[in-house]
């Protein structure tokens, strides 16, 4: 019996292998769609690692992100916000997409098991507390990122020294519109927040900050690995469930400007209508243009103000450089005061007042615009915003420049009218 055991011991020496410790591994990438909630629009990703021997398989996840964590809003609101490496069973994740209506696509990849077990040495150390925490930044590190450095890993470097060679057709603006196309007002929005850092030509490289196009770059992608032999990365693929009822990415992104400039001239025709109601003394016409001008100032204002806030003290550096801080300015705020003056004002003067300081400072917005659409010439002022431009300036140029009372208005306070004034004020003087 004795000698069985040190004849089996001998043997497994010689041969390299191990009985008791070496187990066959296998990689695959879980890459899930777009769930319901914003920060789900983008997709998630997941790197399994199988023990076939066992029968054991571990999901390691590099989203993971809490809403009870210390300080969350705080940290999410200056973009400092910290996410996890986590790692559990594969089959209750996979089930959970499901549940929550999230398709589930599932990549076998073709790795010598010498390289498998430098992917798990590497997922095992992520997970530990010391390592596990990582600051997210939406393009730059996150989930994706880090499952597509791994697939770097393991093909020693041969990933990224394809896509980063390789120019995308799209830019990270791009990306975004092909997500959020489906909810308007928060494709509008997201794309009103972002500088022109998205804008620059980017490759596919960075385009997998997104999960799915690390899935659609795997797929017909071949490397050499360490015993130099050639491999197609992905051996198989399965779709373990395709959500319902769910709207696609989009191939590429709409022409967003053209909905954007049909919005901004009705809403512009509609408060037009609102001043030539009052001009015709019907008094539900000045209440209107007053609470439109109200209105109008909170939304912009405080998108403005938003955006001034991101873009001058916190770390989220795509809301950098943005020529919409040129026109979209928290002194719209002073408008919506000034609105509800206009309309409440019983005084004369007062109402006149109102009226021409709420033109003065839509005027300044509408003359904003014209110049961030004239900088683009210059290519290092390039921003993609052209349908933030057009939405406004209609509705800039109504609330400035609309004829219903301007000439009493220009009557009122125009410098000559206002010398005037002061001679007889001085006369007046005089005479006592």
């Amino acid at each position: 019996m004795i000698k069985k055991i040190l004849l089996i011991i001998l043997l497994l020496f010689f041969t390299g292998t191990s009985f008791v410790f070496s187990q066959d591994y296998q990689i695959k990438l879980a890459v899930m769609g777009a769930g319901s909630p914003v920060y789900f629009w983008w997709g998630h990703i997941g790197l399994i690692i199988e023990n076939t021997s066992t029968g054991q398989s571990r999901f390691y996840d590099w989203g993971l992100f809490s809403f009870n964590s210390d300080n969350f809003i705080k940290n999410f609101i200056f973009g400092r916000l910290l996410y996890s490496c986590g790692v559990s069973s594969t089959e209750y994740n996979i089930e959970v997409y499901k549940y929550y209506n999230r398709s589930v696509k599932i990549y076998t990849l073709d790795f010598p098991q010498e390289t498998i077990m430098k992917v798990l040495d590497f997922a095992e150390n992520n997970v530990l507390p010391e390592n596990r925490d990582y600051y997210y930044h939406i393009f730059d590190d996150n989930c994706s990122t880090r499952i597509r450095d791994i697939i770097d890993l393991a093909t020693e470097g041969q990933f990224s020294a394809r896509y980063k060679n390789e120019a995308s057709v799209f830019t990270l603006r791009d990306h975004v519109r092909r997500r959020a196309w489906f909810s308007p007002v928060v494709e509008w929005f997201l794309n009103f927040l972002m500088g022109q850092n998205i804008d620059s030509p980017i490759t596919v490289w960075d385009d997998m900050f997104a999960p799915a196009e690390v899935g659609k770059n795997i797929e017909d992608f071949y490397y050499y690995d360490i015993n130099g032999i050639r491999r197609k990365l992905v051996t198989s693929s399965e779709v373990v469930f395709e959500s319902a009822g769910r709207l696609a990415v989009l191939d590429a992104p709409r022409a967003q400007w053209r909905y954007q400039l049909a919005f901004g001239i009705f809403l512009a025709l509609i408060f037009c209508l609102f001043f030539y109601l009052q001009s015709k003394n019907i008094k539900a016409g000045k209440v209107l243009a007053g609470v439109s001008v109200s209105i109008c100032g909170i939304i912009f204002g405080v998108c403005g103000a938003l955006l001034y806030f991101l873009a001058i003290f916190t770390n989220h550096d795509y809301t950098y450089n943005n020529a919409n801080m040129i026109f979209a300015t928290p002194l719209l705020l002073v408008t919506v005061p000034l609105g509800i003056g206009y309309f409440a004002a019983k005084d004369k003067f007062k109402y006149l007042k109102y009226n021409l300081l709420i033109r003065i400072i839509w005027l300044l917005c509408a003359i904003g615009i014209i110049i961030s659409m004239l900088i683009k010439l210059l290519p290092f002022f390039y921003q993609d915003n052209l349908p933030d431009q057009l939405l406004l300036l209609p509705v800039a140029l109504v609330f400035s420049l609309h004829p219903f009372g301007l000439k009493e208005v220009l009557d009122k306070f125009s410098p000559k009218r206002a010398r005037n004034f002061q001679r007889k004020k001085g006369g007046a003087r005089g005479k006592q």
